[in-house]
Parts: structure tokens; C-alpha cells; sequence
């Protein structure tokens, strides 16, 4: 499904229809959004912060954005405009925007995937603490392009349901033409598998003794290889890596084979791998080892063992780059927020700017916020509101 791409973040707010009735309007829509932009970008985390901002910097911004009235909105006028951004309409627009990103950053930089025809897109749920903490819970899935960090699309998943019946709607209408999809092990379906092949895609899924069957099989395989010397070198390879940083060094080897190709019944599949990572953390001297397992529908002559160690490793693309930064730097968890789909919208919106910040180079998204915090021109001029 293609969408369409803007070239602004308030372009893309601006082309969310303003529910408000005619009457009692004080304010032009496009004056409160590049106001809720700017205040987010700003590092502002709540309505009453989004208003404080405004108040504090009333002077600059009427400077800047010239609007009609001399007042500066409430905290329950920004609250309002929260409320009346359609969350579905929010989210098809933002992510019109991001897959804009992604392709210009693409363009300038070349693809992001280490083997150019095909790029990692990773999908995972994150649990808002701060609306859980109130009784409503909700979970947010999102897809995410590996090393970029930019943030493609989201989805709430239903309060009855989980994140299998959400990722399904997630990726329907996709042209998955070259992206791989990395998910863990709670997303292993064969129903999905056959999706994203359906759509064009690839897959890489992390398997978990949920997977019974599929599981002891591949367990099996590695621990008792059933090839000979000859055949190793037609169905079995091995890349190894290894890593220094944050007080651990850390041993990697991933193993791969074709040998479950025709015995397993799963979409697709092609290899199957089995990864140990081995680390030995500086200060204390203790050693930890860990052993998991994949599938991939990728043949061996598409991704070597080298190349799925890349999009294994770029899965956690999306718990490192995206749902700590939201967490920590954005403080999405405390934020206590929980009314209505606001903090969905909230989310939306932290998303989108995140991605803006990646693909302006930005690697640390703290630095950023303070960087654009510290000026409402440079704010107003990131997301679109002045010209750069």
C-alpha cells in the first residue's frame, strides 16, 4: 500500500482534518500543532509541561509563528487538541512520513542492511507502565528499520487480545520487497511467516520452547549433527564475532544449516539457526553463556551466516534505539497520562520525532532534545514550522 510522503513533520500533522467546529475557534490548527511539535521536540512530556512551555516562550513563538490572536493557548486547549487528533488518520500520516525519512536517508546514504538487497525491519511490543499503573492497560507494536532507528509504523494492540492478532494488521497492504522482518520468539506463527512471504518479504524469527516440535528439532540438529564431513560444507556454516564495551567482553557464534529445510512444515523456511553467545563481565569475572534458536525463510546463497548474525543483532534495533529513548530520554513510562487515546497519540508523536533526530544524524536523543530545547527557532525550524 503506498502512502503518501512528507517532507515536514508539521506538513504531515497539517494533513490530519481539524474536527473542531467552526464556531469558537480561537486558534488556527496549524498554529496549535507546530505548538505540540516544537513543545515535544522541546523535551516537554505531559499537556501541563506543553502548556508551561508555551507560556515561558509566548514571546518567541508569537515572533516566530505570527498568529492572530496575542493569547497563547491553555493547558486545556492543548489537552483538547491531544484528544481530537484521530489516532488512526495520526498514525497513517506519521508513518507516510518515517517511510519518507527512511527513503531520503536511503538515497543519501545507501541501504541500511549490509547486504543491499535487503533491509531489516524489526517488530516488537512495548506496555505503557504509566497507563497500566491507572488500570487500562496498552500495548503499542511497532516496526522498526534496523540501525536506522526510524520508526515505520505503529499499532495499539486490542485490550482483549495480544501482540499475534496486532502484527497481522501491522504489515496488511505492505510491499515487503526486500525487507526482512525480525520478531522473537512470541511472534513465531506460521500464519505470519506465510504473510510476509505472501507479501514479498523475509522473515527471521527467534523460536522458544512455545514452538515445541520446531524447537527440539532444531536443538536436535545442532547438538547431534547428522552430516558428514562432506556434507557440512553443503548444509552447514559458522560465523563468529566478538565485542569489548560496557565493562563485558562478549564471544558470539552463529551456526546455520539447510538440513530442516524439507522436514519441517513451516512456510518458507530455508535455515535454521542456533546462536551461543558467550560474555565475561569485566568486573566481577563471571562468565554467562546463552543459547537460542531461529528460522529464516533466506537460503543461504540470499544471506550467509555472516549477513543473518547482522539481522539477528539488528533486531534488538527497536528495545536499544526506540523504547529506552521513549522510556528514559522521553520519559514515556512516567508519564501518567491515561485517558482517552492520548497517550497513543503521545507515542505517535515521540515516535515520529525520534525518527526526525535519526535521520538528522543525531545518536544520542538526549543531546537533541537539549540541543532543540534550548531554542524555539531551531525547534519550529526542525519540524517544519519556519523555513530551514
Amino acid at each position: 500500500m503506498d502512502q503518501v510522503q512528507y517532507s515536514t513533520l508539521l506538513e504531515a500533522l497539517q494533513s490530519i482534518p481539524d474536527p473542531r467546529k467552526a464556531r469558537g475557534k480561537r486558534y488556527s490548527w496549524t498554529f496549535l500543532l507546530a505548538l505540540l511539535g516544537s513543545a515535544l521536540l522541546s523535551g516537554q512530556r505531559s499537556a501541563h509541561a506543553i502548556a508551561h512551555w508555551i507560556s515561558v516562550h509566548a514571546a518567541p513563538l508569537r515572533k516566530a509563528l505570527q498568529p492572530e490572536r496575542s493569547t497563547m493557548p491553555s493547558e486545556s486547549t492543548m489537552r483538547r487538541v491531544l484528544q481530537a487528533l484521530d489516532i488512526e488518520t495520526l498514525e497513517q500520516r506519521l508513518s507516510g512520513y518515517t517511510q519518507g525519512l527512511l527513503s531520503a536517508r536511503q538515497t543519501a546514504n545507501g541501504p541500511l542492511a549490509e547486504d543491499a538487497a535487503l533491509q531489516g525491519q524489526a517488530i516488537d511490543g512495548k506496555e505503557l507502565r504509566g497507563v497500566r499503573a491507572h488500570g487500562q492497560p496498552l500495548c503499542l507494536v511497532s516496526r522498526v528499520a534496523h540501525q536506522s532507528g526510524i520508526v515505520l509504523a505503529q499499532t495499539a494492540v486490542d485490550e482483549k487480545s495480544n501482540e499475534i492478532t496486532a502484527v497481522p494488521q501491522l504489515l496488511a497492504g505492505c510491499d515487503l520487497t526486500g525487507v526482512v522482518i525480525t520478531m522473537d520468539a512470541l511472534l513465531a506463527q506460521r500464519a505470519l511467516a506465510q504473510q510476509i512471504v505472501d507479501q514479498g518479504g523475509h522473515y527471521l524469527m527467534i523460536i522458544k520452547p512455545n514452538q515445541g516440535h520446531l524447537y527440539e528439532a532444531i536443538q536436535l540438529l545442532f547438538e547431534f549433527p547428522p552430516w558428514t564431513r562432506q556434507e557440512q560444507d553443503q548444509e552447514y556454516w559458522v560465523h563468529h564475532t566478538f565485542d569489548k564495551g560496557h565493562g563485558r567482553l562478549e564471544w558470539r557464534t552463529l551456526e546455520c544449516s539447510t538440513a530442516l529445510g524439507d522436514y519441517v512444515p513451516w512456510p518458507g523456511m530455508k535455515q535454521v539457526m542456533r546462536r551461543t553467545c558467550k560474555r565475561l563481565i569485566s568486573k566481577t569475572g563471571e562468565i554467562q553463556q546463552e543459547v537460542t534458536y531461529a528460522i529464516t525463510d533466506l537460503s543461504h546463497e540470499q544471506a550467509s551466516a555472516a549477513q543473518l548474525e547482522t539481522l539477528w543483532r539488528g533486531h534488538w534495533t527497536i528495545e536499544n534505539r526506540l523504547h529506552y529513548v521513549r522510556d528514559v530520554s522521553m520519559g514515556e513510562d512516567a508519564c501518567q497520562i491515561h485517558r482517552g487515546h492520548i497517550p497513543q497519540v503521545l507515542a505517535a508523536l515521540r515516535n515520529a520525532i525520534i525518527s526526525l533526530l535519526r535521520a538528522q544524524g543525531w545518536t544520542n536523543i538526549a543531546d537533541a532534545i537539549r540541543y532543540f530545547g534550548a531554542s524555539v527557532y531551531r525547534s519550529l525550524r526542525l519540524i517544519g514550522a519556519l523555513p530551514m
